[in-house]
């Protein structure tokens, strides 16, 4: 169970996720057409470094090959950066990235726009980031992971847009993933309860289209299987008796 982080272990996760969150925003100048994702994979080790003590959490992890996530149009998590990916005009780029600093984890995601977007890309991204937000919101002792959930789903799919079930958020901290799981759909009311001192992992995964998704050859990238659009937004977030905390935000 993801419970019992000190206020110090807490401390530690909030720097690292202004750094998470300070590089995240300076990545959004690489998003532009003409750029492979291999490049915003380097310009990313290239601004930790700055950060000696800090390092990539999700090199290695299980396995994954690179230092970060870059996913577009229809890729929704997973996107393995390569020099034969180059971004053209009006793609949706999703950037995923995860910093360990001390032992402790922090994971962050924001889909940003290459250049111009038609209305409907604009719209997605749009309920996307508002729907991170509606599930934070419940993100407190005595909730459920359901609450978060239901708050996701309902808000998306208001907006005619789905969430993805097969991959989910959840508990961070000590490790990278931890118990609980964080579904961006569910019950309020059902799920695991959320207690002070925990953290997790709130990331809507949402498509312009059905939820489906099938994982690519590569063994990581995750697409929609009808090829439609899709954004991914994250945040880490502890859990106080003061309400949320979001510690991956500058």
């Amino acid at each position: 169970m993801t419970e019992g982080l000190s206020n110090e272990e807490i401390a530690c996760m909030r720097a690292a996720g202004r750094v998470a969150a300070l590089i995240l925003k300076k990545l959004k100048k690489c998003v532009r057409p003409g750029v492979t994702t291999k490049y915003i994979e380097e310009s990313f080790d290239n601004y930790l470094k700055e950060y000696p003590e800090m390092e990539s959490a999700f090199k290695g992890f299980m396995g994954y090959p690179a230092s970060l996530c870059v996913s577009i149009n229809d890729e929704v998590i997973h996107g393995i950066p390569s020099e034969e990916r180059t971004i053209k005009e009006g793609d949706l780029v999703s950037i995923d990235l995860g910093i360990k600093y001390k032992g402790l984890f922090v994971d962050t995601a924001y889909t940003y726009i290459a250049g111009r977007a038609q209305p409907p890309a604009k719209k997605l991204l749009k309920a996307s980031l508002k729907a991170l937000y509606e599930g934070i919101k419940k993100a407190k002792p005595q909730a459920t992971t359901g609450d978060v959930g239901s708050a996701v789903q309902s808000f998306i799919e208001k907006q005619g847009f789905a969430v993805v079930r097969k991959f989910v958020g959840h508990g961070i901290g000590r490790a990278l993933h931890q118990h609980p799981e964080v579904p961006n759909f569910g019950t309020p009311g059902k799920g695991d309860e959320l207690s002070d001192g925990m953290a997790i992992a709130i990331e809507p995964m949402v498509t312009a289209g059905n939820y489906d998704v099938e994982v690519a050859k590569d063994g990581w990238t995750a697409k929609t299987r009808d090829g439609s659009l899709s954004a991914h937004f994250e945040h880490t977030v502890a859990i106080t008796k003061k309400g949320p905390v979001i510690l991956t935000r500058i």
